[in-house]
């Protein structure tokens, strides 16, 4: 009698892996380095809806939603975040996404308020001053 075991036939065939697709291009979603941000306010009333941050050194950009502005600032953080993955996508620089959304400034319920550029020490100075802190 002998000692081996027969081959099960699930496993005589030899191993597939699919690479799976990380999807779309995006930028970092935080960073400790400085960062620049704007404003951007509802279109009707003139509330502030968030603030579109981005920085070069970690190629990081994204929507800061104010949280006091409710689901209105969430549902208006689609139309920035898809321009910023679009940006991405084309290859540019958080820095030069930024610039180009302000150039075009219109979101679909906000708009980013003018010369509201700045500077801020990191990203999380720019969720805190979403929180309201």
């Amino acid at each position: 009698m002998s000692s081996e075991r027969p081959i099960n036939p699930r496993f005589d065939e030899d191993v597939h892996f699919n690479l799976v697709s990380p999807g779309p291009p995006r930028y970092r979603n935080h960073t400790d380095k400085p960062v620049r941000y704007f404003t951007v306010v509802d279109k009707q009333g003139g509330a502030v809806l968030g603030y579109v941050w981005a920085g070069d050194e970690d190629d990081a950009a994204m929507w800061e939603p104010r949280e006091a502005a409710g689901p209105r600032a969430f549902s208006e953080g689609g139309i920035w975040h898809a321009r910023l993955e679009e940006a991405k996508g084309r290859g540019l620089l958080p820095s030069q996404a930024l610039a180009e959304l302000l150039a075009q400034p219109e979101g679909n319920k906000g708009r980013a308020l003018p010369d509201s550029l700045t500077d801020a020490p990191s990203a999380t100075a720019v969720e805190a001053l979403a929180k309201g802190e």
